[in-house]
């Protein structure tokens, strides 16, 4: 095998195994989060949001979570820019989801001891974190969507992430926008539909089909 041969082989593997370690941090946190709703009978699932459960009695393990899943934001988003033909790879959606798992993880430690020791300055930041998170991310969604049209292996998954993708920015500017969609179910419909949308895509990476070697 040709020097550039294995090294694109070798490139190959580490996407793989990006969308191994996204999928893996994915379903960490989906099993965490459900887990929580159960485990915190001090908290009516359907009325608290989801940053509620950052606080009190097993907060800690939802803000590791959190960093978690901006882990696998970033590494699903790099996996993807790499995996992607040059026609098809945009910075934009790269650096979207970079900056939504940033946002996402300065949550999770700002949480961690502002609230204690500055209260007004945690609510600006958690509600300016939190909001980047999910505005970067969801949109960050859309256009890595719109990029897979112009890959051949991504393409035929175009239409189903390209409709989830805006389906999910629908529902963040319902939520925004609309009081009645503010509450806790709709926030943690429009988390759960983000993350599966990541998992589904980390898996897909995972479990893609490897290049023919040529000895």
């Amino acid at each position: 095998m040709s020097d550039s041969l294995r090294a694109d082989h070798g490139s190959f593997r580490i996407t793989q195994r990006m969308g191994g370690v996204a999928l893996l941090c994915s379903a960490a946190f989906l099993v965490t989060a459900i887990t929580l709703q159960f485990l915190r009978v001090d908290l009516d699932w359907q009325r608290a949001t989801l940053s509620r459960y950052l606080l009190g009695p097993y907060g800690l393990w939802l803000r590791i979570m959190y960093c978690v899943l901006s882990l696998a934001i970033a590494v699903l988003a790099a996996g993807l820019y790499a995996d992607l033909e040059r026609r098809a790879r945009s910075a934009a959606p790269l650096l979207l989801l970079a900056g939504g798992a940033v946002a996402l993880s300065a949550v999770s430690i700002g949480d961690s001891w502002l609230p204690e020791r500055a209260p007004d300055l945690h609510r600006f930041i958690h509600g300016l974190a939190a909001s980047s998170a999910f505005l970067l991310v969801s949109t960050g969604m859309v256009l890595q969507a719109w990029r897979f049209r112009g890959d051949a292996y991504w393409r035929r998954c175009f239409p189903l992430a390209f409709l989830w993708a805006l389906a999910c920015y629908a529902v963040l500017w319902l939520h925004v926008l609309w009081p009645p969609a503010s509450g806790a179910k709709v926030q943690k419909t429009l988390i759960l539909m983000i993350v599966l949308a990541m998992s589904a895509a980390a898996a897909r990476l995972w479990l893609r089909p490897g290049r023919a070697d040529v000895v």
